[in-house]
């Protein structure tokens, strides 16, 4: 068998550059689209998010000698990478309210019944979005990602 050309050799090796190049577009193309997609349905249905987000929270029995009674979404949710996980995350400003359970510790404590910030975590799996009832009082959701530092990264709206 005779020498390869090295024209061959270099056609080989742009093909295989360029073929590379176009899988890496493509996944992120992949990627993107399913990260406005997810950011469309939280869009679309936040207020059925209110619902869900209060059934969770108060099946997690926290916090102790509270009862909650309301919850309200009071702005646009910031979708973030969970880097440990490697999932997306949608942090939410939310507005919570409780109710001392009678008998608690709580129960004469009158700021217990007034309105508290907080940021509510949902999380995308399998094209829906979902909650355990997780938030984190008194801060929003960009200060929720500094508190979490490099395990949440923000990922910025396309124009």
């Amino acid at each position: 068998m005779g020498e390869l050309n090295p024209w061959w050799i270099g056609a080989g090796v742009a093909g295989l550059v360029l073929a590379m190049i176009a899988v890496r577009w493509g996944w992120h193309l992949v990627v993107a689209v399913r990260v406005e997609r997810a950011r469309e349905l939280f869009r679309l249905q936040h207020e059925r998010f209110e619902g869900m987000l209060l059934t969770a929270a108060r099946a997690t029995g926290k916090p102790r000698g509270l009862a909650w009674v309301g919850c309200g979404i009071v702005g646009d949710a910031v979708l973030a990478r969970d880097t440990t996980a490697g999932g997306l995350v949608a942090l939410v400003p939310v507005d919570v309210r409780f109710e001392p359970i009678i008998g608690s510790d709580m129960e004469d404590v009158p700021a217990a019944r007034e309105p508290r910030p907080a940021t509510a975590v949902f999380t995308f799996a399998r094209g829906h979005w979902h909650t355990d009832g997780r938030v984190v009082f008194n801060l929003n959701p960009r200060q929720t990602v500094e508190h979490f530092g490099s395990q949440l990264t923000i990922i910025e709206p396309h124009h």
